[in-house]
């Protein structure tokens, strides 16, 4: 096990949190992640906080946190114990559960033939400006096709997907079009990565089908001979406001995952495009790409 520089009361404290949590990281469906292991020897996951991890948030003049959690061996590495258990707007890493929710409801049918078009509202991002599928809207990020998608939904429906998601603290008020952007909906890296490793490994309560195809749309980098599966968030990029930025996927090197949940403070227009490199900055240093 790493050394966790004198702070074993994170150990203590966050096993405590990751137990309790339903289905975290998959720690009630372990023979999913561990076929080889019989279930009377599965443990807690293995718990690490890297100060070299925060290290790199400092360098880059911001603050942030980074959680990965390593599928096949069992560990948890983070950069710290305080942000990264901090709830947080989603922004657009909202858009994972939307599409699932979006295909499970029939609100979209065919990610790649259903066709959302553009509202003639010329807003700052070009790429929003035009018609889109659901494959092409979060493959740029597009909250105004994503927001029309909330409210096709609508309030009873998103509700009732959001908690049966077990998704941050559930909270949907602030209007059924924002509450992911400016509304009340809060989500901390930690749940970030129990969510989508149940997405990684099909278990959320939707079907396989909705599951499949979301997981299929989700923007993908290659690095070497390792895959990302990641989403990005950035709260005001809408209003060309950037405040805070997100990253949340999991890695493929081999046969091996590492699902993970890095935010960071966006204050200055330089630091937006950083969150993808300092992601998988990241996840080289943990042996995940």
């Amino acid at each position: 096990m790493e050394r966790l520089h004198g702070r074993a009361a994170f150990m203590t404290q966050w096993t405590s949190l990751l137990l309790t949590r339903r289905s975290t990281l998959g720690l009630l469906a372990a023979s999913a992640i561990l076929p080889q292991r019989a279930l009377a020897h599965v443990a807690p996951p293995r718990n690490a906080i890297r100060d070299s991890l925060a290290k790199r948030f400092t360098d880059l003049g911001t603050s942030g946190t980074f959680v990965g959690y390593k599928v096949e061996d069992y560990l948890i590495v983070a950069s710290d114990k305080e942000r990264s258990g901090e709830g947080k707007l989603p922004a657009s890493t909202f858009k994972i559960p939307n599409s699932l929710i979006a295909l499970e409801t029939g609100v979209v049918t065919d990610p790649d033939k259903d066709v959302f078009p553009w509202d003639g509202v010329k807003r700052p991002i070009e790429a929003w400006n035009k018609d889109h599928t659901l494959r092409s809207a979060i493959a740029v990020s597009a909250v105004p096709v994503y927001q029309e998608i909330a409210r096709r939904i609508g309030q009873e429906r998103m509700q009732k997907y959001v908690d049966e998601f077990d998704y941050g603290n559930r909270d949907i008020g602030g209007g059924i079009d924002q509450f992911w952007l400016t509304g009340n909906l809060r989500i901390d890296p930690v749940e970030q990565v129990d969510f989508v490793d149940r997405l990684r490994r099909r278990t959320l309560p939707v079907s396989k089908r909705s599951q499949d195809l979301v997981a299929d749309i989700l923007p993908v980098t290659k690095v070497g001979d390792s895959v990302i599966r990641a989403k990005s968030g950035l709260l005001g990029a809408e209003r060309g406001e950037p405040s805070l930025g997100w990253m949340v996927g999991w890695a493929e090197k081999g046969e091996a995952h590492t699902v993970f949940a890095l935010n960071m403070d966006c204050k200055e227009p330089r630091l937006v495009g950083e969150r993808m490199t300092l992601t998988q900055a990241c996840l080289a240093e943990i042996g995940a790409i």
